[in-house]
């Protein structure tokens, strides 16, 4: 079997007929129809029924249609990657992440980066988000992952790849346990929250100053998972994104009044040309909206 042969059938399957088939593949009608007849005749199966007007699939052609398209995938994501790795690329890339990050699709496509591509130099720096922003500015970072809300810094190209409204985290039964809540019910909590610089605080912080309250965090941590662990304990009301919530038996209650999203962004320079960085940033895009 040829892989020839099943590009051949597949085609004459999207056409409709031999000639339109060989008219896209710039080969001689007799030419598919010999492939074709040859894999027919190889399978011991007629895949095409020919006594019409046009082809149409028997069924044997139906199941194996399906498996020669699969093949053909596979042998075209097979040539890319060959491609990838003749074209070298090769270079140094400065990435940025937020504090704390344990985003498995992150760090995934950090780590696929290494076995890829050996070429290219990876250093990884954590930071608050202000901080990262200022440093993809000013150079000292090709690539950051960041939180923030309302709007990047001027100059950075962002793409978005968390839009999330705040929420309370709370061990399920707690007295705030609800359907929802809004910002003025927390008045009297304790309140777990993220450093100031992150985009979740900024979120939070923009919320209640848009309704007149004065933002109270009482326990402050770097991690999300640390604020969780800590609400897990009772330690208090953590606010977070409703998405970045683990763990059995909290309960992510949405903040009807909040206002302000708490986004994760892949934040550039535009005048960024360097295949390792676009190649980086391809990756890690594809991968965070994957998840």
């Amino acid at each position: 079997m040829e892989t020839h042969q099943l590009r051949y059938f597949a085609a004459v399957v999207d056409e409709g007929s031999f000639t339109a088939a060989a008219a896209r593949l710039h080969v001689s009608q007799s030419g598919v129809s010999t492939q074709v007849a040859k894999l027919e005749h190889e399978l011991g199966q007629q895949l095409l029924d020919r006594s019409g007007r046009g082809v149409r699939l028997t069924p044997a052609g139906e199941a194996v249609l399906r498996l020669a398209r699969s093949a053909l995938a596979t042998l075209e994501a097979i040539r890319h990657t060959a491609a990838e790795f003749a074209e070298a690329v090769r270079g140094r890339v400065r990435l940025g992440m937020i504090m704390g990050c344990s985003i498995p699709p992150f760090l995934d496509a950090v780590a696929d980066l290494g076995r890829t591509h050996p070429g290219v130099e990876l250093s990884l720096h954590e930071g608050h988000s202000d901080l990262l922003q200022a440093q993809v500015l000013a150079g000292a970072l090709d690539l950051a992952l960041i939180g923030y809300a309302g709007e990047v810094s001027p100059g950075l190209e962002v793409t978005v790849v968390v839009d999330d409204p705040i929420a309370a985290v709370v061990p399920a039964g707690h007295p705030l346990d609800r359907p929802a809540l809004r910002l003025a019910d927390l008045s009297g909590e304790k309140i777990l929250c993220l450093s100031p610089g992150t985009g979740l605080r900024a979120a939070y912080d923009r919320s209640c100053a848009r309704l007149g309250l004065v933002p109270r965090v009482d326990i402050e941590a770097s991690s999300p998972v640390a604020v969780q662990r800590l609400a897990e304990r009772g330690a208090g009301v953590a606010v977070l994104s409703a998405s970045s919530v683990e763990g059995a038996g909290l309960r992510a209650v949405p903040i009807t009044d909040a206002g302000t999203n708490a986004r994760l962004g892949l934040v550039a320079r535009p005048d960024q040309h360097s295949p390792a960085v676009r190649l980086l940033r391809a990756k890690l895009e594809a991968a965070l909206r994957a998840d």
